[in-house]
């Protein structure tokens, strides 16, 4: 997709996720709480099928052949993005601070950076390829389900949640970077690159943060400032909502 496609896919599918909420913030919390975990599901079993669609396409096995080509192990939910579908149902069902903030900052950001800046195979080829259905139908629902968190009333973010949510990161990431490590060192995976901690791929935000530190996984970091000022932004911007809200005197029809 050119960029221009995917800011007014991203713009109608904000729109449709307000209305949507809307619709749904009358219900009660504990139906809101199934959709958004049925939702979820729903995204891990079209990621499966993601998966086999690249394990059967042979030209994305080429083009990342110096990636390693596809392999199961690389394939696993363990990147920025796409983590946030397996931790969305347990913070939706465990009703769990660190892990909503989790998949409400960090899941939609991810997936973001994915729609905008995609990977090998996935930029510069025709929207109808199956491969490239899957690749931007997962990471829109990702960025959905992660903000939907806010627009149903499942979670306020509030400025107390940056400490947590920049320890839960870096917890997550060390833990895939230990992943890469022991599926590079038992052979399973020679290039496994989890989080981009080993390796940037040529992305451009890992490229220009090797150039700062020269270090797998402590590279990575400086996107601490980055997620801390998007993260502020957001808060900003909810605060102010908040605010205007307020001001608003009531319907005197619904009194």
């Amino acid at each position: 997709m050119r960029p221009i496609d995917t800011v007014l896919t991203t713009v109608v599918l904000l729109i449709l996720l307000t209305i949507a909420s809307a619709a749904l913030r009358r219900k009660r919390e504990r139906t809101r709480r199934q959709v958004l975990i049925i939702a979820s599901v729903a995204t891990i079993a079209v990621f499966i099928v993601y998966k086999v669609v690249l394990f059967n396409d042979g030209e994305y096995d080429r083009i990342t052949a110096s990636m390693g080509g596809f392999n199961w192990w690389g394939e696993l939910p363990l990147h920025l993005c796409n983590i946030n579908m397996v931790l969305m149902p347990f913070a939706v069902h465990y009703d769990s601070r660190p892990l909503k903030s989790f998949c409400f900052f960090v899941g939609p950001l991810g997936a973001m950076m994915a729609l905008f800046m995609p990977g090998l195979g996935f930029n510069g080829y025709p929207i109808w390829l199956p491969r490239m259905l899957c690749y931007y139908g997962t990471h829109f629902a990702i960025m959905l389900e992660g903000l939907a968190l806010a627009t149903l009333g499942l979670y306020r973010p509030r400025f107390r949640d940056v400490p947590v949510t920049v320890i839960t990161l870096l917890l997550i990431t060390l833990a895939a970077f230990c992943i890469n490590l022991i599926l590079r060192t038992t052979g399973l995976h020679p290039k496994a690159n989890y989080f981009f901690s080993v390796e940037t791929e040529g992305n451009a935000i890992p490229d220009m943060f090797y150039r700062w530190i020269s270090v797998p996984y402590l590279y990575l970091y400086p996107g601490i400032v980055i997620l801390v000022a998007y993260m502020a932004a957001v808060m900003a911007v909810v605060t102010g909502v908040e605010r205007l809200c307020r001001r608003i005197p009531p319907d005197p029809k619904r009194r």
